[in-house]
């Protein structure tokens, strides 16, 4: 099996996104429209022959270089039983491009609600939704065209921006490369052959895993991304301080997952840049590893591993840095960062334990969204289960019916994650499903948490600098400034 393909294999199990369910996906009485739009993106629109006026405009995920590209409207089958048969059209494109493809999917989707309401009519509301990048890609809509909008439901999206993001992945590989392949051809930027070097970064993580010192190592690296300790969707989370298991979901994490981003597809976005655009010039990675959820783990691996983290954080402080090529930085900047405008209610969904896009995303786009005086349009509900958009129909339903609450009463009513959960639970067991690693359905309770994340490491937003002042990034400083002794 290819390297991406594998990717996309284990991240289709995490989605759980595309299982088959016989009877809640035959439909009758909707309307199909498809076609291709002038860039080449193909769409879909499903109209119910009962539509209720409201339209819900779906941006799909990350797609791997050369993987097939369809057009899609909703995340899974049993949720678009649901949507349609309550009455809501669905549409979505395919985007005219695969992978890091913001820069084409803004106007791809704009494209099909012209599309729409020339072909079926203008909606009488129009909330925009999707799961992963886009779940970014959703957030950068209602930023871009507000008046397009009515509310909006990112889920599992990756709300701390594009700078922020790639620079968060840079730490990552930085601390591996410099603690775990030193002096190796292992290229954390301007990566010339993806493959090879995935294929590279996965031999020297699985040497590492062999050895205690290793382990340790890779804790250190995870730890700068906060990754989780928590890999299988329908696992129990490991204890508070079942290190050992914590790690080992974090090589997992690695080796299935991050890994192919971080030393494989990083190329694909260098290539639409035109150059790097990540940068760790004064990070403190002493500081960095202070505000991680992953500290006690790495002090007590580095402990039973008779390693010293003092000097390993040494190391990482006096290493050579990486610059970001202004030009490759501006487009990432583009494509896309956040400025905390928004102008309607936006509900987020998020599961606890995503080591892809890590639910401090959500912390990031608070604060942004806080900044700008717009903290009463958002609301953040958590599900309590590890992988990466690894949400139920029933979950997702739920927020969806909390989003349209919002919407008919102009107010919040912030119900507890029991409450949620009741609601989840009495869609019945057809939407309380989930697909296991295996691939089987498997019935599943709602899991939603109560849950205040933790900020994210690297923040990077507009702040002022769409008024000419700079952007906020803790990223930027004095250099290393020593710190805290572990």
């Amino acid at each position: 099996m290819g390297r991406t393909t594998k990717f996309a294999t284990v991240l289709f199990v995490f989605a759980a996104l595309l299982f088959f369910s016989p009877v809640l996906s035959a439909q009758t009485g909707v309307t199909t429209h498809t076609g291709a739009l002038a860039d080449g993106a193909t769409y879909l629109i499903e109209v119910p022959a009962n539509w209720n006026g409201t339209l819900f405009l779906y941006s799909h995920g990350y797609v791997t270089p050369g993987s097939a590209n369809p057009a899609t409207d909703v995340g899974d089958p049993a949720t678009r039983a649901f949507m349609l048969g309550s009455g809501f059209a669905l549409a979505g494109s395919s985007y005219a491009t695969t992978g890091w493809a913001i820069q084409q999917a803004l106007p791809d989707q704009i494209a099909v609600l012209e599309l729409f309401s020339k072909t079926i009519g203008h909606p009488k509301r129009t909330i925009a939704w999707g799961h992963s990048l886009g779940g970014m890609i959703t957030a950068g809509l209602i930023q871009r065209y507000p008046q397009k909008f009515d509310a909006a439901l990112p889920m599992c999206g990756v709300l701390s921006g594009g700078v922020a993001t790639w620079n968060t992945a840079l730490d990552g590989a930085f601390a591996f490369k410099t603690l775990l392949a030193p002096g190796s051809g292992l290229q954390v930027v301007n990566i010339a052959d993806p493959i090879a070097n995935l294929d590279l970064s996965e031999e020297f993580l699985a040497v590492a895993q062999s050895t205690a010192q290793g382990r340790a190592r890779i804790a250190l690296g995870a730890a700068l991304g906060d990754t989780p300790g928590w890999f299988t969707p329908l696992s129990p989370e490991p204890a508070p301080t079942d290190y050992a298991s914590q790690e080992v979901n974090q090589f997992l994490w690695d080796q299935q997952v991050d890994f192919p981003f971080v030393f494989a597809f990083r190329a694909e976005l260098e290539a639409r840049a035109g150059g790097n655009p990540s940068w760790n010039n004064g990070v403190d990675f002493r500081e960095q590893l202070a505000k991680s959820i992953d500290l006690p783990e790495v002090v007590a691996l580095y402990e039973a591993a008779g390693l010293d983290l003092n000097s390993d954080l040494e190391t990482l402080n006096r290493a050579a840095r990486v610059s970001a090529d202004p030009p490759a930085f501006e487009y990432l900047k583009n494509n896309i960062v956040y400025n905390g405008q928004i102008d309607f209610p936006v509900l987020t969904l998020h599961t606890k334990g995503d080591g892809l896009v890590v639910v401090q995303n959500e912390s990031a786009y608070r604060h942004v969204v806080d900044e700008e005086g717009n903290g009463e349009l958002l609301r953040r509900d958590f599900i309590d289960r590890a992988g990466h958009c690894a949400f139920t129909p029933a979950e997702t339903i739920a927020a969806v019916e909390k989003l349209l609450d919002r919407l008919k009463t102009g107010q919040w009513h912030d119900r507890t994650a029991a409450e949620l959960n009741a609601s989840a639970a009495a869609l019945g067991p057809a939407f309380n499903i989930f697909a296991s690693s295996s691939g089987a359905i498997v019935a599943t309770p709602p899991a939603f948490i109560d849950l205040i994340p933790g900020p994210y490491l690297r923040p990077f937003d507009l702040g002022d600098d769409d008024r000419g002042h700079g952007g906020r990034d803790n990223g930027h400083g004095d250099g290393n400034r020593g710190g805290n002794s572990y």
